[in-house]
């Protein structure tokens, strides 16, 4: 497999803006200074995140990262410590 296709080509963070959670990985993507290379994707606003993270995910739980991949696969990221972890060892 290349590097290519192990590195996600699109990140979208599922969230809610009153999510402490949530507010500790969209506070770490500011101080990463990456906001333009996530995709926020609100559940309570647009239903229809909701229903593709449930989809998609197998929950409803946020924050979760979903990371789209060159070859068509996507993986879904729970739990803002590993989600942090993750944009940090990627983006840091």
């Amino acid at each position: 497999m290349t590097t290519e296709q192990q590195t996600p080509a699109h990140l979208a963070l599922y969230h809610f803006e009153s999510c402490p959670y949530c507010v500790l990985v969209r506070n770490a993507i500011r101080q990463l200074g990456i906001a333009n290379a996530i995709e926020l994707r609100d559940i309570l606003a647009e239903p229809a995140h909701r229903r593709e993270l449930i989809q998609g995910g197998g929950m409803s739980q946020v924050p979760c990262l979903r990371m789209d991949y060159p070859d068509g696969r996507s993986e879904w990221l729970y739990e803002s410590a590993d989600i942090i972890a993750y944009l940090r060892q990627r983006f840091g």
